[in-house]
């Protein structure tokens, strides 16, 4: 589990090809690595995997074509990083699996007039999420832990302030990027029952 409260920002420095997967290999930024041990889960993007290497500041993973298929790839060179929950640690932000649900679209991510250096990001979800996104709720974009502000349709807007941009790979959106969404986990159970 995860909190969406992002640890450092990373740098994926290799991608290669294994099997119908790929190996990538991050730079870990300030990421504390001193007890990572290789079988831990990190949170790359809003994605959990599992480190399979660790040498100096580089940790690698090996993702699987699924993954590949249902997150934007990890094209980019800038990736959010998050170790896992520990029991003991503060939940400053909501409750992650780090499963992706699928893939949005950044529609605009403009300053908000007025403000501190905020940002309006507005994002278009895939129909399949749109129905688990509800104002005041939580969802995580590229792994941060935000607050929906706004719904009307597919699309849902945030706001994103001075720290967030200045912490997280967030500051770079721009419209047309491909950004890892992640429903709020009670939503999705309620939603199922509901089914039922």
């Amino acid at each position: 589990m995860f909190t969406g409260i992002v640890q450092s920002v990373g740098r994926v420095v290799a991608r290669e090809p294994r099997g119908n997967g790929i190996r990538m290999t991050i730079d870990a930024g300030e990421l504390s690595l001193d007890d990572v041990a290789i079988g831990e889960s990190i949170a790359v993007a809003g994605c959990c995997l599992t480190v399979v290497s660790r040498q100096d500041r580089r940790i690698a993973f090996d993702v699987s074509a699924e993954t590949l298929s249902c997150t934007n790839g990890f094209d980019s060179g800038a990736v959010n990083l998050e170790r896992a929950l520990r029991l003991s640690d503060r939940l400053g932000g909501h409750l992650l699996a780090g499963h992706v649900d699928g893939v949005g679209t950044v529609v605009r991510c403009d300053p908000v007039a007025g403000s501190d250096g905020s940002r309006l990001l507005e994002v278009e979800a895939p129909s399949e999420l749109a129905r688990f996104i509800a104002p005041k709720g939580s969802i995580a974009i590229d792994g941060v832990s935000l607050t929906v502000n706004a719904v009307a349709g597919k699309r849902f807007a945030v706001n994103l302030i001075p720290h967030t941009l200045a912490v997280t790979t967030l500051g770079n959106l721009s419209p047309g990027g491909r950004v890892n969404l992640e429903v709020d986990l009670v939503a999705r159970y309620i939603a199922r029952l509901h089914e039922g």
